[in-house]
């Protein structure tokens, strides 16, 4: 077993997650290549005398699922899922598909209906708000592929940054959230973006690798009525399967007024669900 995703599941089940006796955890991974990460994340969950559950998902089988689902059949996947999921205290998710662009063929409608009937009631309503959790991708060949990467350099570049000490980032980041919540006005400028918005009594989160590895980000939201500028996005963005670029948002007091990719259509699509 690699050293590395030792160090990794250890962190995730200890750190992310704080698996304590008895606590349930939910294992759920995506793809062939992330099998080794599950097994490890198995033993550290018993190590730290929790109690581990496994739900393994091939995107090439889920395609197949979705593309005649329908509404009745995606509610019933949901009841029996989330009944599961309701039972958890802990929820780690590792995504490692062969094909980012798997699911990139099935009906919007298709789409619409299992985020609306599953994601919706089982991931947003019950394993965010009832569970700690926390969710990574895997460094494969498909996602070292999309880093223009050897897969050997990519896992080199992923183990370093997802291994961090983020106890340690969490403590360097108090001076960025004080800072954050003290401001007002904010401007965004860069190529085709220019963009303000107002942050006044917002709060700061530091995310530290409690929700999502790799991390280090420090978030807030903007007064929703204060957005308005144009938003230009300058790398790919990966959704449901189909990848958007040369993303344009146009924000009018915190509405998007148009929105505009290399597939525009889809992508309002997206916005209107």
């Amino acid at each position: 077993m690699d050293e590395r995703i030792k160090t990794l599941a250890h962190n995730l089940v200890n750190y992310s997650c704080e698996v304590k006796e008895n606590d349930k955890v939910y294992i759920h991974y995506i793809g062939e290549d992330t099998q080794e990460l599950a097994r490890q994340i198995i033993k550290e969950v018993y190590a730290a005398k929790g109690i581990p559950f496994i739900r393994f998902i091939s995107n090439k089988v889920q395609r197949d699922i979705l593309m005649e689902c329908t509404q009745e059949q995606v509610e019933l996947m949901a009841e029996v899922d989330g009944l599961e999921m309701s039972n958890m205290d802990c929820y780690i998710g590792i995504r490692g598909s062969n094909n980012v662009s798997e699911l990139s063929d099935v009906p919007a409608e298709k789409m619409a209906i299992y985020d609306k009937y599953y994601n919706t009631p089982v991931h947003h309503e019950i394993r965010v708000k009832k569970t700690r959790w926390v969710v990574l991708r895997y460094p494969n060949a498909s996602m070292a592929q999309l880093s223009n990467s050897s897969t050997e350099a990519f896992e080199d570049f992923y183990f370093k940054v997802c291994n961090l000490d983020y106890g340690k980032m969490d403590k360097a980041m108090q001076n960025l959230k004080a800072y954050m919540e003290r401001t007002d006005k904010v401007r965004m400028t860069g190529p085709g973006t220019d963009l303000t918005f107002s942050i006044k009594g917002m709060n700061a989160i530091p995310c530290a690798g409690k929700c999502n590895i790799p991390d280090g980000e420090v978030y807030t939201a903007p007064i929703r009525d204060s957005v308005n500028g144009t938003l230009a996005y300058n790398t790919p963005s990966l959704y449901q399967g189909f990848t958007y670029e040369n993303i344009v948002l146009t924000f009018e007091n915190g509405k998007i007024v148009n929105a505009a990719a290399n597939d525009t259509k889809r992508i309002n699509e997206v916005f209107d669900m």
